[in-house]
């Protein structure tokens, strides 16, 4: 398990790791590789170049590159790791919300805290797989993971599945139902069918803005009348679930 810290402040650096150190006392079963920052556009060019960890533990308040915009990086990129953020104010929350961060704590971090966030992080990472749907085109089968799938639409009977990447592969001519094509993913709480033509992935949901959504990559997708209340309800459990 690889753990990431990044802040430009020496001692709050310092402080995380030292907590790291007393949490693998506590925990001696504990295996972590740890990598540290105090200049986080060299961390935003190590995971532009796809150089992951498994967990980030990161300052939002940062010159240069701030903790949201490293965790938007990771968003984007399709990586499924766990974020903590720490900061000396509270009022970026709303936008550690947005990345989906595990946990938002404030400085000084004490202990108590910051083992449960780390405990939680643990548990989120060793449970998270990342599943493959496969996509039948004319050059053969592609395999494409979950969380690289921004959103999939039904375009005259083919599948146009939309990548994070902003590449679109498209399928054969499809035999079966739109709804049969997407039934493995929508059991994956990540993702709903909030059209008769689209399946989203809310992990990608930049706002809900009434009868339709805007994805990060700026996509505008329409929401069936009879689903927007269901729509809302179902972006709002996801939500809480990856924040709290």
């Amino acid at each position: 398990m690889k753990i990431t810290i990044c802040d430009d402040n020496m001692k709050d650096l310092t402080r995380i790791k030292q907590l790291i150190s007393s949490y693998k006392t506590l925990y001696p079963g504990s295996d972590f590789e740890l990598d540290s920052y105090t200049n986080p556009s060299l961390l935003f060019r190590k995971i532009e170049g796809n150089y992951l960890s498994d967990i980030y533990i990161l300052d939002i308040i940062m010159a240069g590159t701030t903790g949201i915009e490293i965790g938007s990086l990771l968003k984007h990129s399709g990586s499924r790791a766990a974020i903590i953020y720490t900061t000396s104010s509270d009022e970026f929350a709303l936008d550690a919300y947005g990345v989906h961060a595990l946990r938002y704590l404030l400085k000084p971090v004490q202990e108590e805290p910051f083992f449960e966030a780390l405990t939680y992080a643990l548990h989120h990472r060793q449970n998270t797989e990342d599943p493959i749907f496969p996509v039948k085109t004319k050059d053969g089968l592609v395999s494409v993971p979950y969380s690289k799938i921004e959103y999939i639409e039904n375009a005259s009977r083919m599948l146009r599945v939309h990548l994070t990447d902003n590449t679109v592969i498209t399928s054969i001519f499809i035999r079966k139902s739109f709804d049969d094509e997407i039934k493995d993913l929508i059991l994956d709480k990540c993702f709903m069918q909030v059209h008769k033509s689209f399946l989203i992935n809310f992990s990608y949901v930049r706002k809900l803005d009434g009868s339709s959504i805007i994805m990060d990559s700026g996509a505008d997708i329409p929401i069936s009348k009879k689903n927007t209340a269901n729509v809302k309800r179902q972006y709002l459990l996801f939500i809480s679930s990856h924040y709290r």
